[in-house]
């Protein structure tokens, strides 16, 4: 069965109200997940229709219980636009980040449906921005109301789009404080960790390895530092690539059992989606893809209030790095030697670097209330094309 068809079958004889959001991938549906569960939380009723672009969002996500139907996205044409609107019928669509698609723009505007753009980031080089840019600002002219996460993008909207902006914040900082408040207790991981002092390296890469390798063996030695890795890649052939200039006793989580987790130096993250939880039980740690297409997830591990190192080379585009690097709470690392030098500064000042990211992650919450209230507001004013 089609994805269209899929969506008629499920959706048929629905007589709720319908939430349509859409995400690109899985950091995306991160962002999307406050406001849904916020939503069903206020109006149980309601049906939320959940879209993803990506197999990395859809795979992972597809039996997610929040939403009434999980599907992908349908190629973005007319046709497909106006079978799929007709299919499950929203009072209103959210879109998360920079996902704007130009057919269903026009058919959720043409049919009078809000589409409300959330946690958005733009930048000035963007092609909406350009002289010759005016198809793709048409696009965003179809969006009711943006809510961005900075200053820069609500500037850039109002001097060229002029809808409504409101400077609410991302809603990734409201998902890691909710994620922080219900981890999930480990046992093999309390075992590990026993009196000593952790350091996860979190979504690491081959080539975030290569250059912490060299502080991993020394700081295992000098400062009795203990290690959770959790690459990105956990094939057989990746765990190894990654841990081939590793000195350290390792086991793996699958592995791990009383008489060898209690010897090992480092523990070795083998599934996925543990990560989140695994944070808690840090006091520093090492985000992975820096050196690579861009850098993971820093709030989830900020949120506990961790000194936080990452590779120095593709992070400026995380607003969050950079705040954090601006503070202090945060150090951009090349290599052994100077992720030991930003180790050295942490063991001098860790009260105040821990106080500086817990409080950086608290003082940007609050999105996710902002952005539903609204969308509550814009349920009850029956604005809908059905």
């Amino acid at each position: 069965m089609g994805v269209i068809e899929r969506a008629v079958s499920i959706m048929r004889g629905n007589n709720q109200k319908v939430v349509w959001l859409h995400c690109a991938s899985l950091g995306e549906f991160e962002q999307g997940r406050p406001i849904i569960e916020s939503l069903k939380e206020l109006l149980p009723e309601i049906k939320i229709v959940l879209t993803f672009y990506s197999p990395s969002g859809y795979n992972i996500r597809k039996d997610y219980m929040g939403a009434f139907l999980t599907t992908y996205l349908p190629l973005d044409t007319s046709k497909n636009a106006r079978r799929f609107i007709q299919a499950i019928k929203p009072d209103l669509a959210v879109f998360v980040k920079y996902e704007f698609w130009n057919n269903y723009f026009c058919e959720l505007h043409k049919n009078n449906i809000p589409i409300v753009s959330v946690s958005t980031i733009l930048r000035p080089e963007q092609v909406f921005f350009k002289f010759y840019g005016g198809f793709f600002r048409n696009i965003l002219k179809k969006v009711d109301s943006f809510f961005v996460q900075d200053k820069q993008t609500a500037d850039l909207l109002k001097d060229t789009v002029a809808p409504k902006v409101f400077i609410s914040g991302d809603t990734r900082f409201d998902r890691v404080c909710q994620t922080a408040l219900n981890v999930k207790p480990i046992p093999e991981v309390e075992k590990f960790k026993g009196q000593a002092k952790i350091m996860v390296i979190g979504s690491s890469w081959p080539a975030d390895m290569e250059r912490t390798s060299g502080f991993i063996n020394i700081a295992a030695k000098k400062y009795g530092l203990k290690f959770i890795l959790a690459p990105h890649e956990i094939s057989e052939k990746g765990i190894k690539q990654q841990t081939r200039h590793v000195e350290l006793e390792v086991v793996r989580y699958s592995q791990a059992k009383e008489d060898n987790i209690n010897k090992a130096d480092m523990l070795i993250i083998d599934n996925i989606g543990m990560l989140s939880s695994l944070y808690s039980y840090g006091d520093y740690a090492y985000i992975g893809g820096a050196f690579g297409d861009g850098l993971h997830n820093t709030l989830e591990a900020a949120v506990f209030g961790m000194p936080l190192f990452f590779g120095n080379k593709n992070y400026k585009k995380f607003r969050e790095a950079t705040d954090l690097v601006r503070l202090g709470g945060a150090f951009p690392v090349e290599n052994t030697e100077t992720m030991l030098a930003g180790f050295e500064e942490v063991l001098s000042r860790e009260q105040e670097i821990r106080s500086i990211n817990k409080n950086y992650v608290q003082e940007n919450s609050g999105a996710t209330t902002k952005i539903v209230d609204y969308c509550v507001k814009l349920l009850g004013d029956g604005r809908n094309g059905n």
